[in-house]
């Protein structure tokens, strides 16, 4: 099983990662003719330029130029052959295009969203999930659009690139044969965190792929405590890219030092979880000073228990978690669980009067 972890790998070839789709070859074999056919032609033409100029080079300076007839064998050969080469390329890259760009009939279908800086994948079961996984020597068609700006979807081991644009559809499609994990780059820059948007395509076997649909992929949190799902969540869905954890400014604001922070003019007035939860699903509903607009709305991607756990998290780096925050499912967290070292004194940050709970979550 291959999986990849650096642009170049061991083992790769020298211009090409490892082919890991059934078009593949056909890129490379274009790819290859392209590479050597110029490589020879420029050889040739600065073979010729260095032997011309050294032929008829001025010897003296009595030596005069004399008229030059023209060669029709010549001129014909430097008019056809790279005619001829130009359609070779023409008809063999329409072919690769065309076998590239139409899905066979039976393919399954993904969409796929791009927006600020990550991918979602949602499958024909109403699954979402922040991986594309697809079984082993199947078509796959994505069907693909962006929520806010211009990206671009490209796995480089499948050969497969194509832009993903706002308020129109795009469309691609692979057949992976080896199981395996390959990586998902966006190739088209699309803001500040352009080069974090990454993702992975887990290619496995049919029946690993139908439990997969089954179970709805597994949640990844369901034994975690909810501070470290949301930990877990700070990274996987990309916040990282914009909110730091460490109070310096980014694109967005820092997580720390802001729970129980005044926010005057939002529903809330104050970051607690209702401000955490309309900031994750309408994040324009209020706009913290000083900042812009561009964070994407996490709607339909994060339950109500995601938003929970991410605010648990919030809680958690500013001093104020609650024991449920700490604890597994169906656990209690050990009294010296509560708290932090670098918890601020009173206010906030203070374990013992946690800030923007209401009576019900103070008494869990």
């Amino acid at each position: 099983m291959y999986e990849r972890t650096e642009f170049w790998t061991e083992g790769a070839s020298l211009w090409l990662p490892p082919q890991g789709s059934t078009t593949a070859h056909e890129i490379d074999a274009l790819f290859n003719f392209i590479l050597w056919t110029s490589t020879v032609l420029t050889i040739g033409v600065a073979v010729g330029i260095v032997y011309l100029a050294w032929r008829y080079r001025r010897r003296s300076p009595a030596d005069r130029p004399v008229p030059v007839k023209e060669s029709k064998a010549l001129e014909l050969s430097w008019s056809i052959i790279p005619t001829l080469l130009v359609l070779v390329v023409f008809f063999w890259g329409f072919r690769a295009y065309v076998g590239t760009s139409i899905p066979p009939v039976d393919a399954y279908v993904v969409n796929v969203k791009g927006q600020k800086w990550f991918w979602t994948f949602e499958y024909p079961t109403g699954l979402n999930t922040d991986e594309l996984v697809v079984p082993e020597g199947q078509p796959v068609k994505l069907v693909m659009t962006s929520q806010d700006v211009l990206h671009s979807f490209y796995v480089p081991e499948f050969r497969i690139k194509m832009d993903v644009l706002p308020n129109r559809y795009t469309y691609v499609w692979f057949n992976a044969p080896a199981r395996g994990v390959y990586q998902i780059v966006c190739t088209e820059y699309c803001g500040t965190g352009h080069s974090n948007m990454g993702g992975h395509i887990r290619v496995v076997g049919r029946d690993e792929f139908y439990e997969f649909l089954r179970t709805g992929g597994g949640d990844a949190g369901a034994d975690l405590p909810p501070a470290e799902y949301g930990e877990q969540l700070y990274t996987s869905k990309r916040c990282n890219t914009c909110h730091t954890v460490d109070g310096t400014s980014a694109t967005g604001p820092s997580w720390l030092g802001i729970w129980g922070q005044p926010r005057p003019g939002s529903t809330s007035g104050v970051v607690d979880d209702n401000y955490i939860r309309e900031s994750v699903l309408d994040p324009a509903a209020f706009i913290a000073p000083g900042f812009q607009p561009q964070m994407p709305s996490y709607e339909g991607q994060l339950d109500d228990r995601a938003i929970g756990a991410i605010a648990a998290y919030i809680r958690q780096i500013n001093g104020a978690a609650t024991p449920a925050d700490l604890a597994p499912p169906g656990g209690a967290a050990p009294a010296d669980t509560l708290g932090t070292a670098d918890a601020p004194e009173g206010g906030a940050g203070d374990p013992s009067e946690p800030v923007g709970l209401d009576e019900a979550q103070q008494n869990e």
